[in-house]
């Protein structure tokens, strides 16, 4: 009881406490230095996830390359990524008039 009539004592003189009390200061500084590796962890994150984004842009931009080449070298892109197979469109020819229709 003791305590609590100091601290009205101080309270009617006006006097304010001049710190918080070591437990009350722990839990802030254990609170903040959370925070802080929780950012730290989250930016290696990004940095991570840009790594990856840019290597997966190269892959793509490979991916296309080889795509056209393909294309160009067989006339068509349409390939079974399992046996290697090639489709090609379907061409229908009449033969009344001599004209190719494509079916795409």
């Amino acid at each position: 009881m003791a305590k609590n009539t100091s601290k009205k004592i101080k309270e009617l003189k006006g006097v304010k406490p001049e710190k918080i009390n070591d437990q009350e200061l722990a839990q802030l500084q254990s609170a903040i230095k959370t925070i802080d590796n929780l950012t730290a962890e989250v930016g290696g994150i990004e940095v991570r996830k840009h790594s990856l984004l840019k290597a997966m842009e190269s892959v793509h931009s490979r991916l296309e390359a080889q795509r056209v080449n393909i294309q160009k070298e067989y006339g068509t892109d349409n390939i079974n990524l399992q046996d290697g197979t090639i489709s090609y469109p379907e061409t229908n020819v009449n033969l009344s008039n001599g004209e190719v229709n494509k079916e795409d």
